[in-house]
């Protein structure tokens, strides 16, 4: 028999509508989701705040939301259901509440006043995140095993971010427990209102609640503090001051408007569908080791000068030198992880499907140190500025692609050091345009293995697998850190059954070539 949670009469969990419920009662019967209870959780008081959308965030305008699921494991003490919906999840939901009187925009609204020239991120007293209560009927052992599994499944752990013309939720969550075994938090969240960085510090700073605070009654007229580093900065006046130079405000334009759409009302705030790819597509996470990185370190630095890299053509008037670098004594994880996972998926897609020989890659850049003023690292926002790659796009598919991909990746890092985080700006979206026209398959990155996310212990422990579900939106990579090898790294990606088959073989089978 289904339990049946009480419903909360304390003003910080509202009930929200009827028709929402409907919704997600629908959506949940499909995937042997029940769903105990939808309300709302607020900070306990804060005032009106309001924020301006900046140029770092205008481009995400429409974007799809960022979903990701953290999937924990609890004994079977506390993850029988009716002590789960009893003990366990009013700790996470009056910790979410004291959270978010850090982080009072989560709980507001995108809007866009008449009175303004640009949008806002607006929290007024009242305002408050969608919360779902579920309850899996799902092998939860099936849920973390890392092989390859239906791309849907992971769909039905994260909730729906609403988004209207006139006003966009910045964040929703749901909290599905897999009874006697553990739970999943899923989240959804604005990306124009906070890239990866900022969404990873509100995690923490709610999981360092949870954990830490014993005084977890409603009525608490108290706070409790954050450590310095968690709590969020968020003075927008530093970007400005910071960002003297980089693309122009037409640039910024080009850029949105390649999400927004020629036709559509230029301010209106409803997301794009972006719809998943799940119909014949799976999900699987690929692991490397520290000794993994390595070898894949020694086998390019060992190629370096004898695998040459020659400039696309689309990019002949820029800097010639722009892929040519010195042999580096180090390269980052980041860049070899990037260049082997792109250059399996070229290769595994290629090998299933002939057609499909051009490819790109696209990653984002972390500014907050690279600006001209170096702005906070715990800046709430986005703060981020995105590169393509100066590689052929058949350059991903010869024998020694990724030697190649990994010396282009490393050559517009160590450019964008040099010269600035924005240079090269101005021919950016131009080239974007031309290598959609032409078919060019783009990969892009979502998350990094620097953000700790194996770090958030809500008091149960770190968490069991962490999982990017929104890679399914597009073709992207997910990266983390590895859970269990300091400087190891997980890859994510959601794939066609066939070709996901293939990227498997090559991705592991290409560790043990010499």
């Amino acid at each position: 028999m289904q339990f049946q949670l009480a419903i909360y009469t304390s003003p910080l969990f509202l009930p929200i509508s009827k028709e929402t419920q409907v919704l997600y009662f629908l959506h949940m019967a499909s995937h042997n989701i029940k769903i105990h209870q939808q309300c709302m959780v607020a900070p306990p008081s804060a005032p009106q705040t309001s924020l301006p959308l900046l140029s770092f965030d205008l481009f995400w305008l429409r974007f799809h939301p960022v979903e990701r699921i953290f999937f924990y494991s609890l004994p079977i003490t506390q993850s029988n259901p009716s002590i789960f919906f009893t003990q366990v999840v009013p700790k996470l939901k009056t910790s979410l509440s004291h959270t978010l009187q850090h982080f009072p925009p989560l709980a507001g609204n995108v809007l866009w006043p008449n009175s303004s020239s640009k949008p806002v991120v607006q929290y007024t007293p009242g305002d408050a995140v969608s919360v779902v209560l579920a309850e899996s009927e799902a092998d939860f052992d099936h849920v973390l095993d890392n092989a390859p599994k239906e791309a849907s499944e992971s769909r039905c752990l994260v909730p729906h971010l609403e988004s209207f013309d006139s006003r966009a939720s910045v964040m929703a969550l749901q909290i599905t427990l897999f009874p006697n075994r553990g739970f999943a938090i899923g989240i959804s969240t604005h990306h124009a209102v906070l890239d990866g960085k900022s969404s990873t510090l509100f995690i923490k700073a709610w999981a360092s609640l949870c954990k830490t605070n014993d005084d977890h009654s409603e009525s608490s007229s108290s706070t409790p503090s954050l450590a310095p580093e968690l709590e969020p900065f968020f003075d927008r006046t530093v970007i400005e001051t910071a960002r003297k130079s980089g693309s122009s405000s037409s640039d910024d334009k080009l850029l949105s408007k390649l999400l927004s759409g020629e036709d559509s009302d230029p301010r209106c705030l409803k997301l794009l569908p972006f719809p998943p790819r799940l119909e014949d597509h799976v999900r699987g996470s690929f692991v490397l080791t520290g000794a993994d990185v390595d070898k894949l370190r020694n086998r390019v630095l060992s190629k370096w000068d004898s695998v040459h890299i020659v400039e696309e053509e689309s990019n002949s008037n820029s800097n010639s030198n722009s892929r040519v670098s010195s042999k580096p004594t180090k390269l980052s994880t980041f860049v070899l992880t990037c260049a082997y996972a792109t250059v399996s998926i070229a290769k595994a897609w290629y090998g299933v499907e002939k057609e499909k020989n051009k490819f790109s890659f696209g990653f984002t850049v972390d500014c907050r140190a690279r600006l001209e003023t170096p702005i906070p690292e715990n800046y709430f926002g986005n703060c981020v500025w995105g590169h393509l790659v100066d590689a052929k796009p058949s350059e991903f598919l010869e024998e020694d692609g990724f030697v190649i991909i990994a010396k282009s990746i490393h050559s517009k890092i160590k450019q964008m050091l040099d010269e600035g985080v924005f240079h090269g700006a101005d021919t950016a979206v131009p080239r974007y345009v031309i290598l959609a026209k032409e078919g060019v398959e783009i990969i892009g990155i979502a998350g990094s293995n620097r953000f700790g996310v194996y770090e958030n212990d809500f008091g149960w422990g770190k968490p069991s697998k962490v999982e990017i579900a929104s890679i399914d939106r597009a073709l992207t990579i997910a990266l983390a850190e590895n859970r269990d090898d300091k400087g190891g790294v997980e890859v994510g990606v959601v794939l066609k059954k066939p070709v996901m088959k293939l990227f498997g073989t090559l991705f592991y089978g290409g560790l043990s070539d010499e």
